[in-house]
């Protein structure tokens, strides 16, 4: 994906989950089923994972080389990406500790939107200052994956969001069969 693909990718699928948490009534919002994340967490978690990508694609380029270093590989495509992703998964990773959310009530969520829509922009903007080459060129540390190229840690973002409105989504149709076997 070129860079103008990757930002239509992020917004729409950052879009597609605010819509889906943002339709829930109090009920849904707060629904967890077997100790998993409640609606309302999982867009806190998407939340607090902006975040730190919006802060350092702020910094200059010359900062992110000297700190992190440059890519001494091609960028993985999307899809080699996301299997590395689900692999970890599937391997026991889990969020670290600063990206697991506390409990969120639902006056929150308007807040947390709101959150997500500004570190968005943040990362458009600044993101946006990058040519294709810097893309592949400059890398930033992930938690779970490692050293990922710029291109590689926006791919991240656009599938993470799709995996925990897939997620979110999952949880709420135990609360379907709940109240029909009532």
């Amino acid at each position: 994906m070129v860079q103008a693909e990757i930002f239509s990718e992020l917004q729409v699928k950052h879009t597609s989950f605010i819509d889906y948490v943002n339709s829930l009534n109090e009920t849904s919002f707060n629904f967890s089923h077997n100790e998993k994340w409640t609606a309302g967490q999982q867009l806190a978690h998407i939340d607090l994972s902006l975040k730190p990508l919006a802060k350092v694609l702020f910094f200059p380029k010359f900062i992110l080389k000297r700190k992190f270093g440059r890519a001494n590989r091609e960028s993985k495509s999307y899809q080699a990406l996301k299997e590395k992703y689900v692999m970890k998964l599937q391997g026991g990773g889990t969020a670290n500790t600063a990206f697991r959310p506390e409990a969120i009530k639902v006056d929150q969520r308007r807040k947390i939107i709101e959150d997500i829509e500004r570190s968005l922009e943040r990362i458009y903007r600044r993101a946006g200052r990058y040519s294709e080459a810097d893309l592949d060129f400059y890398i930033l540390p992930h938690p779970l994956l490692g050293k990922l190229t710029v291109r590689e840690m926006l791919y991240f973002t656009i599938y993470h969001v799709q995996h925990h409105e897939e997620i979110t989504k999952r949880n709420l149709t135990e609360i379907m069969k709940l109240n029909s076997s009532v």
